[in-house]
């Protein structure tokens, strides 16, 4: 598989991610994460899983979707991702599903020992530009939507959200 570039200096992108650990998430939505009528339709994406599987958007239909975009050597995120893992364990019965994008430049081969080794239990797809460009380019890392079961993004981290956030938030859309 060819190797994507996707940002053009891994050590500014560090930096970014660093300083967003300490920013917070940031509303996409004014108010009421259930306002389906100003929410943004999450773009359709098509890409490899780590068994190169082809994953799709369309396979979450009605589901409420954790996506966060996220990299091996990114701090914050793996700060993140035992909180991602602990809401795919609690909340897949009830419709959530967590899947995580891999920015990682170094390939299918490190995210998939890094996944394996820290007991990621959610799918895991490997990321390009064109999914970049259509979720409007990736600021820092960790980034993450959440995306209600019709589709449409309701809100947006960027760096690192506490598990107790990400549930404050999806758990009023699962029981819609």
């Amino acid at each position: 598989m060819k190797n994507v570039k996707l940002f053009s200096n891994v050590f500014s992108l560090a930096a970014i991610s660093l300083a967003a650990l300490f920013v917070g998430g940031s509303d996409l939505l004014a108010g009421d994460t259930n306002q389906m009528e100003t929410a943004k339709l999450a773009p359709g994406w098509e890409l490899q899983d780590l068994d190169g599987k082809t994953v799709r958007a369309a396979d979450f239909a009605g589901k409420v979707v954790v996506l966060d975009f996220w990299a091996t050597w990114c701090p914050p995120c793996r700060a993140e991702i035992p909180g991602l893992i602990a809401l795919q364990k609690k909340y897949t019965a009830q419709g959530l599903a967590v899947v995580g994008v891999s920015v990682d430049e170094a390939g299918l081969k490190t995210v998939k020992a890094f996944a394996q080794k820290n007991g990621i239990n959610y799918p895991v797809v490997l990321t390009d530009n064109k999914m970049v460009e259509a979720y409007g380019g990736i600021d820092g890392l960790p980034t993450t939507f959440i995306i209600n079961r019709s589709g449409h993004i309701v809100k947006q981290h960027l760096g690192f959200t506490e598990q107790a956030e990400f549930e404050r938030e999806v758990v009023p859309l699962l029981a819609q």
